[in-house]
């Protein structure tokens, strides 16, 4: 028996009705799939990632969460892009907020010390591993995965994928952070001047060697001497060996503790950071910190440490451009992209995609690269099997204070955005890299030309050198505090080298000292007491003592055989 026309109308009605909300419910993830191409998964195995994250959410539909991360080209893209899609798909919404980095830092202390949620998951450096552990505030994102968080952990994760895990991982085998970026700081260099033959033979004739891509500090002073003082212009244009930067500002801090220490030699072998003493100086003894001064077995004002900063000051003043002391990291990276500079050595490949662009001097009219990238040479107290140069790896870190409900949209939103479904069109436009699958992917390999030798390097073997802050460092923000304050000092010609590292070697062991009974919750400082120089100078654990000779003959390799070396599987030291 045919129904009454007026409830066939409504039944239609409804059929519709119910066939839009389909349409829409399909929608999103359609126009999304789209969006977020190139992926090294299939488009079926995309789908399926999104409808586990669509599914995952359905518990949390209409609520909000808040997450913060530092300003960079990443972090935007997830921002304005990446937190649309995962709120479109799941129904979750999400406030990404950006922050210069030592507001964010100074954001999850105030967090971890009073315990009020500010944000549901921040973005934060891995260089705080040493914090994060010890504190017993953070997330132990490995114990999560197995226990309350395990029916919203992504079954397609694949944690093996990611490159910057043992950077995230305590001492005791445990992971704190899911890295979501990272990026190398690398040697940077013009090319086509290094390739000039013009410039190699009067290089030759002056030096005795063949100027290319340097792999010890002396054959960068020659470069740098070289240019600045010898080739003077190119084109008509007056040209600088070295670039650098030394206002008395918090980056003037991490141009130091990003592994400056480490690559002149003051640490110890080991990976992925020196044992007993890693790349600020500082020297750990069973995991426990115990003095950052040579006096206490550490090397923060070693000879090494203080040559270290002694070239800094020197080839900033004999080499770089006039007023670079004055400039900060945001104000002289662009400085490069104007076509005066030979070489960097301390080049942070996060500017990479900002001296890519097009009508640059320092780029063809096509937009290839007249410049490249290679590892940065080391100092005179460098030795093999030490830490090569420093990588940054932003992660995801979640707080013991924050709700449980709270924590796990945020868990979902952080997987969302280092998903293989998302993390190499992330990749692409931020050119911070964090899974090996993504470095290795044929869309890569395409850009790769334009990137300078950056997928080369991300390929290599050398790779794994290069390293973030490591665990011995039990409070990043209040040690972190001393060093552009000391190094500033001597930036601004207030102090020596050797009395501005001694001072902060100081600063540190009494910082290290009041955390002493601070409440950690593992591997507290205890510092060991003060010896004679000479006692640990004889270690065969202890500092390296004052070298003869701090300028070893040049040495340098050319840079195409160097990418061959490495698709060779071998590493040019």
């Amino acid at each position: 028996m045919r129904p009454p026309l007026r409830h066939a109308c409504l039944a239609l009605l409804l059929m519709l009705k119910l066939g839009v909300a389909a349409a829409d419910k399909g929608a999103p993830l359609e126009r999304w799939l789209k969006a977020l191409q190139p992926s090294t998964l299939s488009r079926a195995e995309q789908r399926a990632e999104l409808e586990w994250f669509i599914n995952a959410a359905k518990p949390f539909r209409g609520q909000s969460i808040r997450v913060v991360s530092e300003t960079i080209d990443t972090h935007k893209y997830e921002s304005e892009v990446l937190a649309r899609a995962f709120s479109e798909l799941t129904g979750i919404r999400v406030e990404h907020v950006l922050m210069p980095e030592g507001e964010l830092v100074r954001k999850i202390q105030q967090q971890m010390k009073t315990g009020e949620n500010l944000f549901d998951a921040y973005v934060n450096d891995s260089d705080l591993i040493g914090t994060h552990f010890r504190r017993g505030k953070t997330l132990v994102l490995s114990e999560w995965m197995r226990g309350e968080g395990k029916a919203f952990t992504l079954p397609s994760l694949n944690l093996k994928d990611f490159i910057g895990l043992p950077f995230t991982t305590s001492p005791d085998g445990k992971l704190y952070q899911l890295p979501d970026q990272q990026f190398a700081n690398l040697y940077w260099f013009r090319y086509d001047w290094f390739s000039d033959p013009r410039l190699k033979a009067r290089f030759k004739a002056k030096y005795g060697y063949e100027l290319g891509v340097p792999l010890n500090w002396s054959a960068y002073e020659d470069i740098a001497a070289f240019f600045t003082h010898e080739v003077r212009e190119i084109d008509g244009k007056r040209v600088y060996g070295h670039m650098d930067y030394g206002k008395k500002d918090p980056s003037l801090g991490w141009r130091f503790t990003d592994a400056w220490l480490s690559m002149a030699g003051a640490a110890s072998k080991g990976y992925p950071n020196g044992l007993p003493i890693d790349e600020w100086g500082i020297r750990a003894e069973h995991c426990q910190p115990v003095g950052a001064s040579v006096a206490r077995g550490g090397a923060t004002n070693s000879p090494a440490a203080v040559y270290a900063l002694t070239k800094y000051l020197d080839w900033q003043k004999q080499y770089a451009p006039p007023g670079t002391l004055q400039l900060d990291f945001t104000d002289a990276g662009p400085v490069p992209g104007q076509g005066q500079i030979a070489q960097q050595i301390f080049w942070y490949t996060s500017f990479t995609a900002a001296l890519g662009k097009r009508g640059l001097p320092i780029n063809h009219a096509d937009g290839t690269p007249k410049w490249r990238v290679a590892p940065s040479p080391h100092g005179a107290y460098w030795q093999a099997g030490m830490q090569r140069g420093y990588q940054d790896v932003g992660a995801w870190t979640l707080l013991t204070s924050t709700p449980v409900q709270r924590r796990k949209m945020a868990w979902l939103y952080a997987q969302f955005t280092v998903s293989r479904t998302v993390s190499l069109k992330k990749s692409m436009v931020g050119l911070t890299f964090i899974r090996d699958s993504d470095i290795r992917s044929a869309a890569m390999a395409k850009m790769a030309p334009r990137l300078g030798g950056l997928i080369e390097f991300y390929r290599s073997p050398a790779r794994v050198s290069w390293t973030p802050t490591g665990p011995n460092v039990p409070d990043y923000p209040a040690l972190a505090e001393l060093w552009w304050k000391q190094i500033g000092a001597a930036t601004a010609g207030e102090k020596s080298p050797q009395r501005a590292m001694d001072d902060l070697a100081e600063g540190m062991d009494t910082e290290l000292g009041k955390l002493e009974n601070a409440g950690l919750t593992a591997c507290p400082p205890k510092l060991s007491p003060k010896r004679d120089a000479e006692f640990w100078f004889k270690a065969a654990d202890g500092p390296r003592r004052k070298l003869a000779n701090e300028k070893p003959p040049g040495q340098t390799i050319d840079y195409d055989r160097l990418l061959r070396i490495w698709r060779e599987g071998g590493d040019s030291k």
